[in-house]
């Protein structure tokens, strides 16, 4: 097993690389604690949790909503929950977000923690303290900054996993090779057969690299004023693709970093043998890197993106495989690229 930790003013989160679910219970404090989970966790592994209460809720995007979270708190008074209860949100990024966000802000904030199920909430989602719900299809427009005091990252736990959503995963591994660490991104290049074969070694190396790189960028800017924005690459297209359509996260992250590489390659800042590096990398993952979009429609969805500020918003952009910056952009000139950048298939 592999400890990160990330220290920030308000507290300090364990990220447990390799450690089981089975063993949940080490990590629990004294008192009440309440499980937050859905369908699938307890099909697969309700004989393995703890012998807690649970409560259940739906599955995919569609769940993610203000209306999920009125189900918990009701649950959560039925439980008769208070400020001393410790939460614990078991699934993917979606239960996490949720779970967490549920946590931050019942009776002004409850402790929790995560068991992460799914790759692409192991490498990402569950880590660096963000929650949230979306609002009218728009991702995570509501939400809190808030740590889990720890993350169980089961990689057994992803055998279970339907392999469009295993493969999904990887966007978010190599994002975070693409935007800090050059040798990792090597390492992807070489070995993506033995990760998509879930060999143990070389998983538990780019969970635990994916997981460093992002500990390292939360601890300096945890709310996200300047260096955290780099964690959004291809982020910005992404949340677009997936309001518009019904792709999964990492899939529309493939194709938003695409579209952020190309971006980056038309303003001049990144060679062409880059693009093709990192298009090459994601089509082995399997993943998608192109789609027929409407620049129109993206771009009003984009409007509706957090990172906006007036006319125009932060892009994630590189100038080299393991170096990435924010570019202010305006709206009208990235309409205008955008036209360009749709037509690649």
């Amino acid at each position: 097993m592999k400890t990160v930790t990330i220290s920030t003013d308000a507290k300090t989160s364990r990220i447990l690389i390799g450690e089981r679910l089975g063993n949940l219970k080490n990590y629990l404090p004294p008192g009440r604690a309440i499980i937050i989970t859905d369908e699938n966790i307890l099909e697969y592994y309700g004989d393995v949790l703890p012998d807690l209460p649970v409560v259940v809720m739906g599955q995919g995007e569609k769940s993610k909503t203000l209306e999920t979270l009125h189900d918990i708190f009701d649950k959560l008074l039925e439980y008769e929950a208070d400020r001393s209860t410790f939460i614990i949100g078991i699934g993917g990024g979606i239960v996490c977000d949720v779970a967490g966000f549920a946590a931050s802000i019942y009776m002004r904030g409850l402790r929790f923690g995560f068991v992460s199920t799914t790759l692409l909430s192991q490498v990402d989602a569950s880590v660096g303290g963000k929650n949230g719900v979306n609002f009218r299809r728009y991702k995570n427009m509501i939400g809190s900054f808030s740590q889990p005091e720890f993350i169980i990252c089961d990689d057994q736990m992803l055998a279970t996993l339907d392999p469009v959503e295993f493969r999904a995963g990887f966007a978010e591994i190599v994002k975070a090779a693409a935007i800090r660490d050059a040798s990792l991104f090597e390492y992807m290049e070489n070995n993506f057969k033995a990760a998509l074969e879930m060999d143990g070694p070389t998983l538990e190396k780019l969970i635990y690299e994916s997981v460093r790189i992002k500990a390292s960028v939360v601890e300096k800017d945890e709310k996200e004023k300047g260096e955290r924005r780099k964690l959004n690459f291809g982020h910005t297209f992404a949340h677009a693709i997936e309001n518009l359509t019904d792709m999964l996260h990492g899939e529309a992250v493939s194709i938003g970093m695409m579209l952020a590489a190309r971006l980056s390659e038309k303003l001049g800042f990144l060679e062409g043998t880059a693009v093709i590096r990192i298009e090459q990398l994601l089509r082995n993952f399997a993943l998608p890197v192109s789609l027929n979009l409407d620049p129109d429609q993206v771009i009003n969805t984009m409007k509706k993106d957090k990172k906006r500020e007036g006319d125009a918003i932060h892009m994630v952009l590189l100038d080299r495989i393991g170096y990435a910056f924010t570019h202010e952009i305006d709206y009208k000139q990235l309409e205008g690229l955008l036209y360009d950048l749709c037509q690649y298939r």
